[in-house]
This record gives C-alpha cells, sequence and structure tokens, in this order.
C-alpha cells in the first residue's frame, strides 16, 4: 500500500489530486471547530455524558464527526443526513418502479437521482437541525440572548446546522469528482481518525496511570489483530465461475471467454452494524431526550433492561445478523444476475440457465452471507465484551467495530482506485 502511494506521488495528475483531497479534508477539519453562536457547550458536553459510553446514536454522531457534534460546531451532524438520504433513495429505488426505471437509465438517470437525493438531504438536514435544536433548547444548552429575538436564534442555529451539512455534501462531491476516493466515505474516514487521539488519551488515563501496562498492550495486540481480520473479510470473496458461448456475427467471432461473478462476504459492508446500532440506541435515545431520570419509568426500565450485562451484547449480534441478510437481499438480486447471464449467452458449467441457476447462486449467497454477518457480528461486539470482562469503561471503544469497518474498507478501496488510474495512464502512456 505505502510502495504504491509512493509511485502515485510522483505522478504530477495524481500528485494533484492528492493535494487536492487534502485541502478539502483540512477545509473540513477547520469547519469541525468552529462553533454555532449561542449554544453552550458546557451543557452539551454535560447531558451527552448522562447515555455514555457509545449507547446513543448522539455518540455515533460525534464519533462520525471527529467529536464537532459535542463541541457544537458547524458540521455537528456531519454527513449524517446525505447518508440516510441515499439509503432512503436505495430502498424507494426497490420499492417504486419509477424509481427503478430511472436507475437503470445510464447516466442521465443517476444524475436525476442524484439530484433528488441532494434535495432530499437538504430537507433531512433542516428537519434534524430543528430537532437537534428542540433539543438543545430543552436541555438549557442554548443561550439566551439580551435584545435578540428567540426566532431570530432558532433560525441563525438551525439554518447554521444545514448550511453545514450541505457544505460538506458539497466537498465530498468536489473530492469525489477532482481528488481522489470517494469524497463522502474520506469525510468519514477524516472524522473517525481524528478521534484516535482522544481515544488513545482515554485508554493512557484507564490504564497507563493505574500502571496496568499490560493492558496496554494487550489493546495494541487487539487492534493489529483486528484491523488484519477486517482487511481479511474486505478482501474475501467467492467466485462464480461462468462460461460465455462464442457467436458469429458477420465475419467476426464474440464471446467464449471464461468469467466469474464475485461475492463479496462483507457484501453489506458496515450497514448491518449501524442500523443494529441505531435501534438498541433508541431507547437510551429518547431517555437523553426526555430527561427520564425517574428509574421507575418504562423507558429508563427498557433501557437498562437492554444494556444490562450480556443482553446488550447478545441482541447487538442477532441484528447485526439479521440487518445483514436483509441488507444483501436489497442488494444483491439472484434472478437479475441469472437473467444477465442468460442474455449474455452464458451459463454456470453443470448448471442449465434459468431457475437452476438462480436456485445455485441463492444458495452460494446465503452461506457466504452467514459467514460474512457471522464475522461483521463478531467485529462489532468483540470490543463490547473486551470492555464487559476488563470492566472499564473506554470512550468510544463500543463503536472501534464500526470505526475499523469504515476507516480500513475506505483505506483499501482509495488504494484500488489509485492503482486502477495508474494502469490507466500507463496503458495512455503505451498508446500515444
Amino acid at each position: 500500500m505505502l510502495q504504491t502511494l509512493r509511485n502515485a506521488w510522483k505522478i504530477p495528475e495524481l500528485r494533484k489530486k492528492f493535494l487536492f483531497t487534502i485541502l478539502l479534508l483540512v477545509v473540513f477539519r477547520f469547519g469541525s471547530v468552529i462553533p454555532v453562536p449561542w449554544i453552550d457547550t458546557t451543557a452539551l458536553k454535560a447531558w451527552m455524558n448522562q447515555g455514555g459510553n457509545g449507547t446513543t446514536l448522539f455518540d455515533l454522531l460525534d464519533t462520525f464527526s471527529g467529536g464537532a457534534f459535542s463541541q457544537a460546531t458547524i458540521f455537528a451532524m456531519s454527513i449524517s443526513p446525505y447518508i440516510n438520504s441515499s439509503i432512503i433513495m436505495q430502498l424507494l429505488c426497490v420499492a417504486i418502479p419509477a424509481l427503478e426505471r430511472m436507475s437503470k437509465e445510464g447516466e442521465e438517470g443517476r444524475k436525476k437521482i442524484t439530484a433528488i437525493t441532494r434535495i432530499l438531504t437538504v430537507v433531512l438536514a433542516a428537519v434534524q437541525a430543528y430537532g437537534l435544536y428542540v433539543t438543545l433548547y430543552n436541555k438549557g444548552a442554548i443561550m439566551t440572548v439580551s435584545g435578540i429575538s428567540p426566532t431570530v436564534v432558532m433560525i441563525t442555529i438551525i439554518l447554521s446546522f444545514t448550511a453545514g451539512t450541505a457544505f460538506l455534501m458539497w466537498l465530498g462531491e468536489q473530492i469525489t469528482g477532482r481528488g481522489i476516493g470517494n469524497g463522502i466515505s474520506m469525510i468519514i474516514f477524516a472524522g473517525i481518525v481524528s478521534s484516535v487521539p482522544s481515544m488513545l488519551r482515554s485508554a493512557w488515563v484507564n490504564f497507563g496511570n493505574a500502571q496496568q501496562w499490560y493492558m496496554l498492550v494487550f489493546l495494541a495486540i487487539f487492534a493489529i489483530a483486528s484491523i488484519v481480520f477486517v482487511i481479511l473479510i474486505n478482501q474475501g470473496e467467492r467466485r462464480i465461475p461462468v462460461q460465455y458461448a462464442k457467436r458469429v456475427v458477420g465475419r467476426k467471432m464474440y464471446g467464449g471467454q471464461n468469467s466469474n461473478i464475485p461475492i463479496k462476504v462483507a457484501m453489506a459492508g458496515v450497514m448491518p452494524i449501524i442500523f443494529a446500532m441505531s435501534i438498541l440506541s433508541f431507547p437510551g435515545t429518547l431517555v437523553q431526550l426526555f430527561a427520564s431520570n425517574d428509574p421507575n419509568s418504562w423507558l429508563v426500565k427498557v433501557t437498562t433492561f437492554i444494556t444490562d450485562g450480556w443482553i446488550y451484547p447478545t441482541l447487538y449480534f442477532l441484528l447485526i445478523v439479521g440487518f445483514t441478510y436483509f441488507y444483501t437481499s436489497i442488494s444483491f438480486n439472484p434472478i437479475e444476475v441469472s437473467n444477465n447471464i442468460k442474455t449474455n449467452n452464458g451459463m454456470i458449467p453443470g448448471l442449465r440457465p434459468g431457475k437452476p441457476t438462480t436456485d445455485y447462486i441463492s444458495k452460494v449467497l446465503s452461506r457466504i452471507t452467514f459467514i460474512g454477518s457471522i464475522c461483521l457480528a463478531i467485529i462489532a461486539v468483540l470490543p463490547i465484551v473486551i470492555t464487559m470482562i476488563t470492566g472499564t469503561q473506554i470512550a468510544a471503544l463500543s463503536l472501534t467495530g464500526t470505526s475499523l469497518l469504515i476507516v480500513v474498507g475506505v483505506a483499501l478501496e482509495t488504494v484500488k482506485e489509485v492503482e486502477s488510474q495508474m494502469l490507466m495512464r500507463h496503458y495512455k502512456g503505451f498508446l500515444e
């Protein structure tokens, strides 16, 4: 990986893309420390610490934004409205035939889907910003300013949060078009990486000051082993061989080559973990929103039951497995793949085109999805189990699995894109 990046840096065109990407990520980090006016960050942090330990949606949002949420900056909502908008559009493209046809119209269809996604992002950002304002107001985190109308304060805060998300969406598109890698993924990557120093400082406070050096060594070994495991999962795939029949069109012969259908082990990526975490953190989030400190409250009882002992990691594990199957089923259609093979005069060796091919692909997909779901669940649950066994609370340790999947996945995709651009440049040089 380092050799690839070193070779890419020597190419002027790629070097400009690297510098452009780094510059925009620096802009992102600068925006992450620009505060939104009239918000009491001390009250905000005190409120967030009531849920704590990565068990609420706000902890997840704070991790993805690189600490911008807890500091109430203009990028506090990060790119989460865009992610939600993309997920909604992806689900709607499966459920609504008109959107499905639009998504298959090539470049023009993708442009229309992208435009709708942008509009939906701004709408979701405005709604989320209003909800965040109401929450902060109820928690006493909104300052009272003499001489300024509360309505003006509300509009300013909502517009600041919404504009920050819209600017991040534009920033991500610029990185995708003129830089290196997927812009949205790079922004999330930068936010997570920027929170690493605080996690290391938390580990030092918990173990270093207590002279528990063996725990620091264990955590270092665990981090390295987790990275290796995540890389293996991301790179793992099952290749189904496909043979295409020869066709003679005029005086030319087409087809006759052997190919394969790659089915990735971690096809669903990090989405099942995010879905599972969102559901499990919902009760704790409601407790924070509605300030349910009464131990006899049903909301507090439900939250306590979920987060108590081994119930939380068990439910977390099962939900990740379930959502992996769900997300894979909507992103990979064996019937469509089978029809494409049949249309192109192809076949899987030993199987007839049509239903036998569809059944075989579905069977392979089910087995691979099972393995992938178990691996994803282990990656996500293991840090929580370590926290329970050691009896110490390390900040955002329960988000380590999700963070590792995102960071490693983005790094591998970026390196692949750099390699493909270098290969394309060599081909151009050869043709010229």
